[in-house]
């Protein structure tokens, strides 16, 4: 069986929605299948019945000496690396990955959609994109 592409505006949509269901699968596989753990603790504390990871941003020597060597913009910026480190571990990672494919998919969508039709009719009135004769 031989599968024939009518034209470049349906196989952008196709791929569109490929990349969108990838995306969308792999990001639910992602999220139940990832955990929770806590990148860059240095150690664990017991409390309340529960355990909390004790990380280096916690503590208030590590925020001073942020701020004593670079000021408030280090401190900023530190904040925004972490949070830009913790898109790509564990469950944020789904949400990342369906967030990128949802881009990534309309981003195709939009191409397929918008692009001009290049094709031209034996019909000499139908070449013309206007549609005066």
């Amino acid at each position: 069986m031989k599968w024939k592409i009518p034209d470049l505006h349906t196989c952008l949509n196709l791929i569109s929605a490929v990349i969108l269901l990838g995306g969308l699968g792999s990001a639910i596989f992602i999220y139940r299948t990832a955990e929770n753990t806590s990148y860059g603790a240095l150690g664990y504390e017991a409390g309340s019945g529960s355990v909390y990871p004790i990380m280096p941003e916690d503590s208030k020597k590590y925020l001073r000496d942020l701020e004593l060597y670079g000021g408030k913009a280090n401190m900023l910026m530190d904040q925004l690396r972490r949070g830009f480190a913790g898109l790509w571990h564990g469950k944020s990672l789904a949400f990342t990955v369906a967030c990128l494919s949802i881009l990534i998919s309309f981003g195709v969508f939009y191409a397929a959609n918008h692009l001009p039709s290049r094709l031209r009719s034996d019909v000499p009135s139908e070449n013309n994109r206007n549609g005066s004769n």
